[in-house]
């Protein structure tokens, strides 16, 4: 049994920041990779950020240099801190483990950016 639960949500205003939790309980180990998508509505669910075992990164272009993702592997929880956030950034985030063939996500959490 897999559980993700993420938190940290809320409204900010365009240029502000926020910081996103992701706490996994269950099977996940500190060898799986852990990645945050979002999605507004009316939009499909886009990948912003994923982080490896060993610390490597990547994200997507509309988010590279204001948004960063680290993982504290004793916690099981993984982070997404989040500056400069502007309009377009408004969605529900949510936290992603592939395991063993099956992906997992977690409730999502709301992040609203008002101009």
């Amino acid at each position: 049994q897999v559980q993700l639960v993420e938190s940290g949500g809320g409204l900010v205003q365009a240029g502000g920041s926020l910081r996103l939790s992701c706490a996994a309980s269950g099977s996940i180990f500190s060898r799986n990779v852990r990645r945050w998508y979002r999605q507004a509505p009316g939009k499909q669910r886009e990948l912003v950020a994923a982080i490896t075992s060993v610390g490597s990164t990547n994200y997507a272009d509309s988010v590279k240099g204001r948004f960063t993702i680290s993982r504290d592997n004793a916690k099981n929880t993984v982070y997404l801190q989040m500056n400069s956030l502007k309009p377009e950034d408004t969605a529900v985030y949510y936290c992603n483990v592939p395991l063993y063939g099956i992906d997992y996500w977690g409730q999502g959490t709301q992040v609203t950016v008002s101009s």
